[in-house]
């Protein structure tokens, strides 16, 4: 049997990794395995020597990583990026989200505004001070526990304003993405791909790593909301 290329990644890349993954699988016979969790856990994880032939994170993370020593520099590429979109219950009003009044004004308006522990949440974070709405808002924010999804928030009803990179609210059951945060704005987050200096496989995860890094992986990219980094 042929060796199985392991990865781990943040959930915002999970089901475009799945596909992609599948696909190289296919295209060349070699089994792949990518767990995705939490980019916290993920980040923890490869900290603490987790053997993994490939991490897919945030590009602030791959950097933690390298300075940590855990994974190649060498290696790192750009696989996609990112934007943060807005979501609430399928069939609940959609709040105007035009400009940057707009959404503040959908924010201050909002019950509960979830967020997540991933970079769009930081941002959010940063956004809601630079308003001088943080204190404000501070009793009605929800924070997704790591690894779980705003959107399934929204959907079960604890959360009535939702904020998460678009890729993964795309497809989430019970709930309308609204539509991506305005150009005036939006954030972009670059997602990295690299081989772990754990890697039992390092030959085989850089071949994967450049298919997912690949032309051939754009048509894909844009199926989950994200984009290649050009």
């Amino acid at each position: 049997m042929a060796t199985t290329i392991t990865g781990i990644s943040s959930m915002a890349t999970k089901h475009l990794l799945a596909d992609l993954a599948h696909a190289y699988a296919s295209a060349f016979a070699q089994p792949v395995a990518i767990e995705s969790t939490g980019g916290v856990a993920a980040l923890r994880r490869i900290e603490e020597g987790e053997a993994f032939d490939i991490v897919v994170l945030a590009a602030n993370a791959i950097e933690r990583l390298a300075e940590a020593g855990r994974i190649d520099p060498a290696s790192r590429v750009d696989i996609a990026r990112s934007g943060v979109a807005v979501a609430v219950k399928a069939g609940a009003p959609h709040p105007s989200i035009d400009d940057e009044s707009a959404v503040r004004h959908a924010v201050l308006a909002a019950r509960s505004i979830g967020y997540s522990t991933g970079p769009s949440g930081a941002y959010l974070m940063r956004l809601f001070e630079r308003w001088g709405v943080l204190q404000e808002v501070s009793s009605r924010i929800v924070q997704a526990p790591p690894g779980v999804a705003v959107g399934g928030l929204i959907a079960q009803g604890e959360v009535e304003l939702g904020f998460q990179q678009t890729s993964e609210l795309i497809g989430v059951a019970g709930i309308d993405v609204v539509g991506p945060l305005p150009a005036d704005i939006q954030t972009l987050t670059v997602f990295q791909g690299a081989v772990c200096t754990a890697a039992r496989e390092p030959v085989l995860a850089r071949s994967l790593l450049a298919y997912l890094s690949s032309p051939e992986a754009g048509a894909v990219m844009q199926r989950h909301g994200m984009e290649p980094v050009r």
